[in-house]
C-alpha cells in the first residue's frame, strides 16, 4: 500500500504540475518541456502498472468477499437446518440426537460468523482500494492530457525556435554583405564631372583672355603704325599740317 500510495502522491503531483510556470522559469525551455516530457511518459507508465495492480488485488478482494457472503449464507443455511433438526428430535424425545443436531447448528453459525467477520475486515481495505483506483485513473488521464500539451508545446517551441534561427541567420547575412548607397555613388560621380567641367572653364576662360591680348597686341601695333606714318609725313612736308590716314586735311 505504502508503494502505491507513493506512486498516487508523484501522478497527483504531476497532474496538478503548472507546467506554463515550469517552462517560464527554465533557462533552455525546450530541455525542460523534453525532461518533463520524459517525467511524465515514465510515470505515466508506473501509475498504469500501479492501477492494473491495484485494480487487480481490488478485485480479488471483492471475489474474497464474494466467497465470504456465499459461504455465510450457506452456513446461516446449515445452522439454521440443525436447529430445526434438533428441534423436531428434541420433540420427538431423542434428546440425545437432538443434542447433536445443537452442536452442529454451533458449529454452522461458529463458521459463518468467521465469514462475516472476514467481510467486514475486507470492507474498508475495498473501499480505499477503490478509491486509490479511483485517483489514479483521474490523475492519470490528466497525465496524458498534460502530456498530448507538452508535446504539442515542444512542437511549437521548436517551431518558433527554428523561424527564429532562420531569421537571425538572414539577418546576420545581410549584415554581413557591403550594401553600397547607389545615390552616394552617383554623387562622387557627379562631384567628379563638376570638377572636369570646372577644369573646362577654366582652361576656355584662360584661352580668351590669351586671344583678347593679341587682339590688344593687334591694336596696339595699329596705332604704333599709324602715329609713326603721320610722324614720316610730318617730317616729309617740312612741317606742314598733316591730313589723317585714309582722307581728311592736307598739308597747306
Amino acid at each position: 500500500m505504502t508503494g502505491k500510495q507513493t506512486i498516487l502522491g508523484r501522478v497527483t503531483q504531476l497532474a496538478r504540475a503548472n507546467i506554463n510556470a515550469l517552462i517560464d522559469q527554465a533557462e533552455d525551455p525546450q530541455v525542460m518541456i523534453d525532461q518533463l516530457i520524459r517525467d511524465y511518459t515514465g510515470n505515466i507508465r508506473e501509475a498504469e502498472e500501479a492501477v492494473s495492480v491495484t485494480i487487480g488485488n481490488l478485485r480479488l478482494m471483492e471475489q474474497d468477499r464474494t466467497e465470504d457472503q456465499e459461504a455465510a449464507t450457506e452456513w446461516g443455511n446449515k445452522a439454521l437446518a440443525a436447529s430445526a433438526k434438533a428441534d423436531e428430535l428434541r420433540a420427538a424425545g431423542n434428546t440425545l440426537d437432538a443434542d447433536k443436531f445443537d452442536q452442529l447448528a454451533r458449529v454452522a453459525l461458529q463458521r459463518q460468523l468467521q465469514h462475516e467477520n472476514e467481510m467486514r475486515t475486507a470492507a474498508p481495505m475495498i473501499t480505499s482500494q477503490t478509491e486509490v483506483v479511483d485517483k489514479l485513473r483521474t490523475n492519470l488521464e490528466a497525465m496524458k492530457g498534460k502530456l498530448s500539451e507538452l508535446n504539442s508545446k515542444r512542437d511549437q517551441l521548436v517551431a518558433r525556435s527554428r523561424t527564429a534561427q532562420a531569421q537571425n541567420q538572414m539577418l546576420d547575412a545581410v549584415r554581413s554583405m557591403d550594401v553600397t548607397d547607389p545615390t552616394a555613388e552617383l554623387g562622387r560621380f557627379e562631384e567628379k564631372i563638376r570638377r572636369e567641367e570646372a577644369r573646362a572653364m577654366g582652361k576656355e576662360e584662360l584661352a580668351n583672355s590669351s586671344l583678347d591680348a593679341q587682339f590688344e597686341q593687334l591694336d596696339d601695333l595699329g596705332t604704333k603704325a599709324e602715329i609713326d606714318a603721320r610722324l614720316a609725313q610730318l617730317k616729309g612736308n617740312g612741317g606742314s599740317t598733316v591730313t589723317a590716314i585714309g582722307g581728311g586735311q592736307q598739308a597747306a
